[in-house]
């Protein structure tokens, strides 16, 4: 029997070891940055703003097969807080058993008892995989809406323009 549990400071490195297993299945395997001591302090510092649950198996040697990493969004036209699922990860072994499904149910929980909107993540077009399933449990994809991001040296271009802006409305 499998045990679902919110993640404690000692599984930040299975959590971690998972993400990098993300990446590789995500063919961006050496994209992570992410160290455990940013993990650490992001789950478990003075004013966490993620949250991480997490599967652990009976099996011995591997006991934590599956996490589910997620923040808080808000809606402006619900007037409410939603989740955001940053990452959903089960270990290839221990899939079939129902691990990523209870960690889902467990974040539908926590949403239908706080009153939150909605629980809402990405997926890549090519991961069938996840989409039938997802599928399976009612999700649905947001059809007409894509997911922009500002990054990397666009994001420095982007914001450093805007330090100036300000500088130069200061001084004016």
């Amino acid at each position: 029997m499998s045990l679902l549990r919110t993640a404690v400071p000692s599984d930040v490195p299975a959590i971690l070891g998972m993400i990098h297993d993300l990446a590789v299945y995500e063919k961006e395997p050496d994209a992570v940055k992410n160290t455990a001591e940013m993990l650490h302090a992001n789950l478990f510092g003075v004013s966490p703003q993620i949250y991480a649950h997490v599967v652990e198996s009976p099996v011995a040697g591997e006991p934590i097969v599956g996490f589910a990493l997620w923040f808080l969004n808000y809606s402006t036209w619900e007037g409410t807080h939603g989740i955001h699922l940053e990452d959903l990860y089960v270990r290839p072994e221990a899939r079939g058993g129902g691990h990523g499904k209870a960690l889902l149910r467990e974040l539908a929980r926590i949403a239908v008892e706080r009153g939150y909107a909605r629980v809402e993540w990405s997926v890549l077009d090519w991961n069938e995989p996840s989409i039938n399933f997802y599928k399976s449990l009612g999700a649905a994809p947001m059809e007409g809406w894509s997911v922009f991001r500002l990054d990397g040296a666009a994001l420095d271009d982007f914001g450093a323009s805007a330090a100036e802006t300000a500088s130069v409305e200061a001084t004016a």
